[in-house]
């Protein structure tokens, strides 16, 4: 093998010039690129540096250099909201408008209510009652039909629009249990008697006339005679399985001594009305919905 002039070795097959390195005898050539490869890569270096001229690149103090072209992907996103808005305008119009049974007779008003109610559930409501609806202690399952103000469209509206004790909202849903251990309402071995009668109620324990005496004249007036709750003062039923707080004996000592106030928000200055409809119709086409 020859040399060139700067002392490289020449490969005599291809008269090519090698890099000086030599593997067990194997000699790299130092092949040169080829040139359309090389004017290929020149072209995406000037590509490159025009493209960070034209749009949003180089970061500075406080944000990135804007580009001669004004482009940014948060105006091209608010675009295409504002474009996808306006397109929907006209059924979401009608979604307002039309009432409940009339949204529900209607195929195409109820598939994009419940689509859209769908949304809005996931992105606001799942986060407590759980991404199936399904609730968890405290938080209400929505997809049985034990309502504690009211399971029609309307009532799920209502509740969603205005909450459940929301102090801002004048129209919010209100209503209070006494504390009745710690308001010295009632003794402790009462509490326990009146948690015994309740349980008796669904069947999970035997009935006790003295329970019986002291949930007549201190719990019926909200929940019933026969504990089958009332609706319009957000009292719920305590003859079934179905138990916010839990059902066994401790869970219901702590609730009658103590009392719960669950708090939800209101949602009519952070949803719009077509929003608020499409969410109530969605909850209600779970399955625990009152049929009217």
């Amino acid at each position: 093998m020859s040399k060139d002039k700067d002392d490289r070795a020449v490969d005599p097959h291809t008269g090519t010039k090698t890099t000086g390195h030599d593997w067990d005898g194997i000699t790299e050539l130092d092949t040169p690129l080829p040139r359309w490869w090389l004017w290929t890569f020149y072209a995406t270096i000037v590509w490159g540096l025009l493209y960070t001229v034209a749009y949003p690149a180089w970061p500075m103090l406080s944000g990135a250099t804007s580009g001669l072209l004004g482009y940014s992907s948060r105006g091209a996103l608010e675009q295409d909201i504002a474009r996808q808005k306006a397109a929907q305008a006209g059924i979401e119009a009608e979604i307002v408008k039309a009432g409940f049974g009339e949204i529900a007779a209607d195929a195409n008003l109820a598939s994009y209510a419940y689509a859209g109610g769908a949304a809005v559930f996931r992105a606001n409501c799942s986060q407590c009652h759980g991404a199936g609806a399904a609730g968890s202690k405290g938080y209400p399952n929505l997809r049985d039909d034990d309502w504690l103000w009211g399971g029609t469209p309307e009532d799920i509206y209502l509740t969603i629009a205005h909450g459940i004790r929301w102090e801002a909202d004048y129209d919010t849903r209100w209503s209070e249990m006494p504390a009745f251990g710690d308001d010295g309402i009632l003794e402790e071995t009462e509490i326990a008697l009146v948690a015994d009668h309740v349980l008796s109620l669904s069947g999970k324990s035997g009935r006790s006339e003295a329970g019986a005496t002291l949930y007549l004249d201190n719990c019926s007036g909200c929940h019933g005679e026969a504990g089958e709750g009332m609706a319009e003062m957000g009292a719920p039923a305590l003859n079934d399985a179905i138990w916010l707080y839990g059902s066994d004996r401790a869970s219901l000592i702590e609730t009658i001594t103590h009392s719960r106030f669950g708090v939800m928000p209101s949602w009519n200055t952070r949803l719009s009305e077509a929003d608020l409809r499409k969410v109530a119709h969605y909850v209600h086409s779970l399955g625990g919905g009152v049929r009217e």
